[in-house]
C-alpha cells in the first residue's frame, strides 16, 4: 500500500543531506513507494474545521545541492494524508505549540509522528523530570536565589534554557563563578520561561551518548564528543559523532522510560545519557539516524517506517 505522507519540516534547501534525519525518513518513505509531500509550518492554516497547508509534491535524491524537487504548488487538506511528520526544529516556543494544537485536529486518523498531544506536554527537558532516579539532580526554576542555593548544594552545574536546542544558551559555571547572576538577568531580558540547572557531569568530556529508541526500543547509539574546550557536544557546535555500543545501564534506562514512550505515540525518540545519567528525552525533532546507520550499518529509517506501515496498515 502507498501511503500519503507530508513532511512539517523548515526549509529543505539548506539541509545536509549527510545529516539530516528528516531527508532520511523522506528517502525511505519514496524507496518503499509512498507519495511525498513538503510545507513549512507557516503554511499550516485552520479554516472553519479544515485544516490545510500551502506546499508542494515532493522528490528527493541523494545529490547535495541538487537533493530534491518541488511539483506545483497546492493546497492540501491533510486530513486527506495518511501520516503527517512533525518534523521543524524548537525552539519550542508557542509557534511550534500551536502547531501541535492544529494538528490535533487530524490525528490519530491522519497519523501524526510523533503524536502532536504528546510532544506539546513532554517536551524534552521536562519528560526526564518523571525519572528522578535516572537522572542528575536537576531543577527548573526562575528565581534568582533558588538557583544560587541549587549551585551552592551541588557545586559545578549546567544552566540552559528550558526550551532550547542544538547547546544554544548552554552556560557551565563554576560554585565560584560570578556570572550566574549576569546570565539570570540575560535570559529573564528574552522570555519569562524558567531556566533548567542541571548538576555538571564530568563525564561529558567522554562523551554525550544519543540512544535512538523506536517506538520505545533502542536500536543503537552514537556518542557525541566535545570539541577541545567545549563543555557542549551537540553537533550543531562541533562535537563529533563515534561508534559507541549500549551499556547495560543505557539498557536498563531505556527499559525504564520504554514503556511510557509507546504508550503516548513517541515513535522515534532520541535521549541524551552522560555517563550513568539520562539528560533528555528529545521527541519534538531528533536527530543521529544517518550518523547511527554509518556506524552500525543498520536501516534505521526503516525500522521507523515498518512500525508506520503497521499502524496504517500498509
Amino acid at each position: 500500500m502507498s501511503l500519503r505522507v507530508a513532511f512539517q519540516m523548515d526549509p529543505i534547501d539548506g539541509i545536509d543531506i549527510t545529516a539530516d534525519s528528516s531527508f532520511r525518513l523522506a528517502e525511505e518513505a519514496q524507496a518503499r513507494g509512498h507519495s511525498l509531500f513538503y510545507y513549512t509550518p507557516d503554511k499550516i492554516a485552520y479554516d472553519t474545521g479544515r485544516l490545510t497547508a500551502h506546499g508542494w509534491p515532493l522528490t528527493v535524491r541523494r545529490k547535495q545541492g541538487d537533493h530534491f524537487d518541488l511539483g506545483a504548488p497546492i493546497v492540501q487538506d491533510l486530513s486527506q494524508m495518511d501520516v503527517i511528520w512533525l518534523r521543524q526544529d524548537p525552539p519550542f516556543d508557542m509557534g511550534y505549540i500551536t502547531t501541535t494544537h492544529l494538528l490535533d485536529f487530524v490525528h490519530p486518523g491522519t497519523l501524526v509522528v510523533n503524536d502532536p498531544f504528546w510532544v506539546r506536554n513532554y517536551p524534552e527537558k521536562l519528560l526526564v523530570l518523571n525519572f528522578p532516579d535516572l537522572t542528575p539532580p536537576t531543577m527548573i526554576a526562575r528565581d534568582l536565589e533558588t538557583l544560587k542555593g541549587f549551585r551552592a548544594a551541588h557545586g559545578d552545574i549546567i544552566l540552559k534554557p528550558l526550551y532550547g536546542n542544538g547547546g544554544a544558551g548552554v552556560f557551565k559555571l563554576g560554585r565560584d563563578d560570578s556570572n550566574l547572576a549576569s546570565l539570570h538577568e540575560l535570559f529573564s531580558g528574552i522570555n519569562r520561561e524558567p531556566l533548567i540547572a542541571q548538576k555538571f557531569l564530568p563525564d561529558v568530556s567522554a562523551g554525550d551518548k544519543r540512544i535512538i529508541l523506536v517506538n520505545g526500543d533502542p536500536v543503537g547509539a552514537i556518542n557525541r564528543v566535545p570539541a577541545k574546550g567545549e563543555t557542549r557536544s551537540n553537533m550543531h557546535v562541533g562535537g563529533r559523532p563515534e561508534k559507541v555500543g549500549l551499556t547495560e545501564r543505557d539498557r536498563e534506562i531505556c527499559a525504564a522510560i520504554g514503556p511510557l514512550l509507546r504508550e503516548k505515540g513517541q515513535i522515534f525518540v532520541g535521549i541524551d545519557v552522560i555517563g550513568d545519567y539520562l539528560t533528555e528525552i528529545n521527541v519534538t525533532s531528533p536527530t543521529g539516524i544517518q550518523e547511527l546507520e554509518r556506524f552500525d550499518d543498520i536501516n534505521v529509517a526503516g525500522q521507523i517506517w515498518d512500525v508506520i506501515e503497521a499502524k496504517r496498515g500498509g
